[in-house]
């Protein structure tokens, strides 16, 4: 018996033209962004399939874009005959997740991830905010490294510094905990340059700046977080009819409260990437399918697992990956 679990990308798998295969051949994918486009009031489709990726590399539109492609994907799975027995996204994917799980309808979580999108951007100034990815060296001792930082930059109290003194200058903290190599950092953009400077010197292979609009997952995002609290409030959730693993604390959840809870405390919380892929792992999976664009977290899953794990991982995308997958789990 086959007990396939569902993994939904988020952030950086964004691809003009992407979902464009599914909507051309599946009336349940068709469906699906046509309620994304009458549940935003403005075509989110034509900016999917058409660009400008200047345009769907915006925050408030690259979020509810790969949530529509994902859910697109999930629903034509179905159809066919494929559901999962658990579920988990990765930081914006975790609303994917839920969507499968029939926590909430899928128009309350594009207008929520939209809304959501233009939160994070407008927490932090332009230029103010930075994220890195650190490769090559241990989670433990990054989260060291960026404790030290911030000890540092924070000056003592009652010195004539500390008068002019921006606390939020001082914030750094792992964000994703991807996989066993690689840890992404978030926070001001002085804290994130000297903490990955810092890393290098301890022994990473690599530190990147990563071209982002805003520093997700530190508390720099407290006001996003604040404001998605209130929207998350006022929505009608269900309990998932799936356990759905949290990003912020890497545990089944299987309540609209617990659910609600997680996706408030994500905003500046670690993504914590790693156990929930072993935490899922345990359960019993015989597939991971990643479904949604692109297969970030499948290559993830190959860091995490190992390449000779004996859980596959597999992908939705398109017509192809899909009769690829359905094939490999029949």
């Amino acid at each position: 018996m086959t007990k396939p679990v569902f993994l939904f990308p988020g952030q950086g798998s964004q691809t003009v033209g992407m979902g464009r295969d599914l909507y051309d051949n599946f009336p349940s994918a068709r469906a699906v962004f046509e309620e994304a486009d009458d549940a935003l009031g403005f075509p989110l489709s034509k900016l999917i399939f058409e660009g400008p990726e200047d345009q769907l590399k915006l925050t408030e539109h690259t979020q509810p874009a790969i949530l529509t492609v994902s859910v697109a994907a999930a629903r034509v799975l179905a159809e066919r005959g494929l559901t999962a027995t658990l579920a988990a996204g990765h930081s914006l994917g975790e609303y994917s997740a839920h969507v499968a799980a029939g926590t909430f309808s899928f128009s309350d979580a594009v207008r929520t991830v939209r809304a959501r999108g233009r939160y994070m951007q407008q927490a932090v100034p332009a230029g103010e905010g930075a994220m890195a990815a650190i490769l090559g060296l241990s989670a433990p001792l990054i989260r060291e490294i960026c404790s030290q930082v911030s000890d540092q930059l924070t000056p003592l109290p009652r010195t004539p510094e500390a008068q002019d003194f921006n606390p939020n200058s001082a914030v750094v903290s792992p964000a994703n905990l991807n996989s066993p190599d690689q840890t992404v950092i978030s926070g001001a953009v002085g804290a994130v340059e000297r903490a990955a400077a810092l890393c290098k010197e301890a022994g990473a292979k690599r530190t990147v700046m990563l071209p982002v609009s805003a520093p997700f997952h530190c508390a720099l995002m407290q006001p996003a977080q604040d404001a998605l609290a209130k929207d998350l409030a006022a929505l009608t959730l269900n309990d998932p009819a799936l356990p759905v693993a949290a990003n912020v604390d890497a545990r089944l959840v299987t309540t609209a409260d617990d659910a609600r809870d997680c996706l408030v405390r994500q905003v500046t919380g670690s993504v914590r990437w790693v156990e929930c892929i072993q935490l899922l792992a345990a359960q019993g999976t015989t597939h991971f399918i990643e479904v949604g664009p692109g297969k970030v977290l499948t290559g993830l899953n190959r860091q995490i697992l190992g390449k000779d794990s004996p859980i596959p991982s597999l992908n939705v995308e398109d017509s192809a990956s899909l009769e690829k997958t359905l094939q490999s789990l029949s």
